[in-house]
């Protein structure tokens, strides 16, 4: 009762703030289960508190924004936002309040198992789905709301969520899902190695802000505990609640896309995006921005001027209002780089590479001890991709002084004009292990000429089941990235086996060794936008 009592009381305030109202207009707001009023017109938009029915006969707390001065008989279109992980209802409250001035109905609920809302934490599981087609009945039902224009957008888990629905619900016209997944298992579990931070971090929130059911609890302890044996039910289980394996679903009912993450996402990497959009056969757009999980859009939940929801609002006028203001004539895929201002546009994901690639080769051979941290590492959580988005501040390492035992270094020579990153830079190389498992970390720095390298991207590789002194190759793709190389520095490709943010699966004693045998030469591929 205390924790429900202290939930309310912060969302009533919280909510207050959002829309300028003093704390005792806040605490005369209607009870939760009144009517939408769309008869009398209102000086700004109308919010109200409900209980909403969701699925299986569970209770969603959500709100809803009303256009002032809607009227009897006229209908408006609908969007309807899902909360992020962890968050409340009040979550949207500021760019909800936007879209009803602009003549929009929003709803936004809390997502099932979190804070107020009924059930437990299903991770977009069938009966998340079945929610928002529960809460676009309701609002049909109890607001003035358009059936032939309806909306659906979020951040993080509400993108996701977004993603899903848009598979099994016909109803949906156009969809804004930022900092989303397409591929929960490309997402945190890329390379065959468990993302340790994100997962923990995802965990954590969980317990901290809902009710994990026992299959979340099993799976959690399954994942962090690396069974092996448990791999392909995690994986399936991970299908199940993937946009990417439902992409004929979501194209065959023709809603207009619009997806939005950042290079520096330790939650969701990019590359899944990427892959997921050229997948797509509607209206579509992707942008990319620097920045961490949800840091790009975080300004805009505040109120704040962002042009992430700028272009979220947008595409909704276009694609639920019809409205000619140019969205779809730009370029579909805009990028920001991380070391410059400005967007660039592209035709297509295949396109941002249109510079060809530059192919450095690794010819000599390298050979680590594992399960030392040589130094050279992805960042911390939030942290590093924050300062690398506000500071342009991101990962560094002296390379000259990582301890070469446990680092392998190949480095490029110096370039004369500055080399312009964009895209997925790809990493092929032969390994030789010492045990049948194994993970190791690529890096790629961008090295100036004091040779302290700033971290351009990086991944994780993990091996089970490899004969002991057998040789194998690997081709591992590195998280996509827009980042600018001066003139006069180099570039360096730097592998070892310990990072903070992934699980490690070096037996003690361990040993790699990274050849370039003469018939199949290592070398990373750098894709380059045009000079």
């Amino acid at each position: 009762m205390e924790r429900t009592t202290t939930a309310a009381a912060v969302a009533a305030l919280l909510a207050a703030a959002a829309l300028g109202l003093a704390p005792h207009q806040a605490q005369a707001a209607p009870a939760p289960t009144a009517a939408v009023g769309a008869a009398a017109p209102a000086a700004s938009p109308e919010l109200r508190f409900h209980d909403i029915p969701g699925s299986g006969g569970i209770t969603l707390k959500g709100n809803v924004f009303t256009p002032a001065g809607a009227v009897d008989g006229r209908k408006y279109p609908l969007i309807v936002l899902p909360t992020s992980w962890g968050m409340p209802q009040i979550e949207y409250i500021a760019q909800a309040k936007k879209l009803a001035d602009s003549g929009y109905v929003v709803v936004s609920y809390t997502s099932r198992g979190f804070w107020l809302s009924g059930g437990e934490i299903e991770v977009a599981g069938p009966p998340d789905i079945a929610d928002v087609s529960a809460v676009i009945d309701w609002a049909l039902a109890h607001t003035p709301a358009d059936a032939d224009r309806i909306g659906l957008g979020g951040v993080s888990y509400g993108a996701g969520i977004s993603l899903l629905a848009s598979a099994h619900d016909p109803r949906v016209k156009a969809v804004v899902a930022l900092s989303g997944w397409a591929d929960l298992i490309e997402s945190i579990y890329s390379g065959r190695t468990q993302h340790l931070q994100a997962a923990g971090m995802l965990g954590a929130a969980g317990y901290l802000t809902g009710r994990p059911g026992p299959e979340l609890q099993a799976l959690l302890g399954d994942f962090l505990g690396s069974r092996l044996d448990r791999e392909q039910q995690m994986i399936e289980w991970g299908k199940k609640r993937s946009a990417a394996e439902k992409v004929d679903r979501i194209n065959a009912n023709g809603a207009a896309i619009m997806l939005g993450n950042a290079w520096g996402d330790t939650i969701f990497p990019p590359n899944q995006y990427a892959e997921f959009f050229e997948k797509l056969t509607g209206p579509k757009r992707l942008e990319f921005r620097p920045g961490d999980h949800a840091t790009a859009e975080a300004s805009g939940l505040l109120g704040l001027p962002n042009d992430t929801w700028t272009n979220a609002h947008r595409w909704f006028d276009r694609y639920l209002k019809g409205e000619r203001n140019g969205i779809d004539t730009e370029a579909p895929v805009q990028l920001k780089s991380r070391s410059t201002e400005g967007y660039e546009g592209y035709a297509d994901w295949k396109s941002v590479g249109s510079g060809g690639s530059e192919r450095l080769a690794l010819s000599d051979s390298e050979h680590l001890f594992a399960n030392v941290d040589s130094g050279a590492n992805g960042g911390i959580l939030f942290l590093s991709s924050i300062l690398d988005q506000f500071a342009k501040a991101p990962p560094t390492a002296s390379v000259p002084l990582l301890p070469r035992a446990f680092a392998a270094v190949w480095q490029s020579g110096r370039y004369e004009e500055a080399r312009r990153v964009r895209g997925t830079v790809g990493l092929h190389t032969t390994v030789t292990p010492t045990k049948a498992d194994g993970t190791f970390v690529a890096y790629l720095y961008d090295v100036g000429p004091l040779g302290i390298g700033k971290l351009v991207s990086n991944a994780p590789y993990t091996f089970h089941g490899r004969t002991p002194g057998q040789a194998f190759g690997v081709d591992l793709e590195l998280f996509s990235t827009a980042y600018d190389v001066p003139a006069g520095h180099r570039l360096a490709l730097v592998i070892d086996t310990v990072d903070p943010l992934y699980i490690e699966h070096n037996p003690t004693g361990s040993q790699l060794t990274f050849s370039s045998p003469r018939t199949d030469p290592s070398y990373v591929s750098v894709p380059l936008r045009e000079q």
